[in-house]
């Protein structure tokens, strides 16, 4: 019988006896844990581990049992499998249209669906609209009311890889803990260089010869997840501002939409905070 592996996410407020719990649950199960990684930041606990079994066992029952014992300790639960093969996505977007675009035109050679589009603001309602897919506005100021409106439309869409497609906002770790390494984000810069907003033109302020973009997982430290892919341009004495961010903009819907293809296909994986192409 071939492994099932389940990976669970818990977060909550810090509290003893998380860990024992869960992993005892899965050691009931006869379960074998691959990895771990726990984290604590003001105060709110995240958890992440990767369970395999070698027996058979009643996924949905231990789903319900995961969830259960979440509810005794007060955690939020995620669960994830290998049980559909087409994955449910989500798009995160503010304004820019232009790596949303790409992923629609290429929704026939992804290994999944694109299952809701969530914006800032309405601008990219009328491009979700044309192509069927439902928009969901999410554009509450305080941040703890936007993530948990993310978090709800996340579980009643069942996402499985969130892709941040020129999304404006920054992600704190009540949301990105419940997707580690299921959240991909295209940064316009060769990060670590010019990290955060503005990157373009911090690069042509900077008179930088070499301009590109970095397809990443996302962590709780901003632009600093591990790196997918990259790629690069040339600037030459006659480019402007304006020059460079339509160059670059072309370069970010490609590699974003590369890196993308790639985890959908179970390609990608990460250790120790470097992505790997299997």
């Amino acid at each position: 019988m071939k492994k099932i592996r389940i990976g669970i996410t818990v977060v909550g407020k810090d509290r003893e006896g998380v860990v024992a719990a869960f992993t005892n649950l899965i050691f009931q199960k006869q379960g074998n844990i691959e990895k771990i990684n726990q984290n604590v930041i003001k105060g709110l606990f995240g958890m992440h581990l990767e369970a395999s079994f070698s027996k058979e066992i009643d996924v949905k029952k231990f789903d319900k049992e995961l969830q259960d014992l979440g509810k005794q300790l007060a955690m939020g639960v995620s669960v994830y499998h290998e049980i559909n093969s087409n994955k449910n996505i989500a798009v995160f977007v503010t304004k820019e249209p232009h790596c949303l675009e790409a992923l629609l035109a290429a929704r026939g050679q992804l290994k999944g669906k694109i299952s809701v589009i969530v914006g800032t603001e309405k601008t990219l309602e009328p491009i979700a609209k044309k192509a069927g897919i439902p928009f969901v506005l999410v554009d509450e100021k305080d941040q703890q009311k936007a993530e948990d409106h993310l978090i709800e439309v996340a579980k009643k869409y069942d996402i499985d890889l969130v892709v941040l497609a020129r999304y404006m906002r920054i992600m704190t770790p009540n949301f990105v803990w419940r997707y580690p390494h299921r959240i991909i984000n295209i940064h316009p810069s060769l990060l670590p260089a010019f990290p955060g907003a503005f990157a373009y033109a911090q690069a042509f302020e900077r008179g930088a010869k070499i301009v590109g973009v970095t397809a990443h997982y996302v962590t709780e430290e901003l632009d600093q997840g591990p790196i997918i892919f990259q790629d690069s341009f040339k600037v030459d004495s006659s480019d402007t501002l304006e020059t460079i961010k339509k160059k670059g903009q072309e370069l970010e819907a490609q590699t974003l939409l590369k890196a993308v293809k790639m985890h959908l296909e179970g390609k990608l994986e990460v250790s120790w905070r470097k992505v790997y192409t299997k």
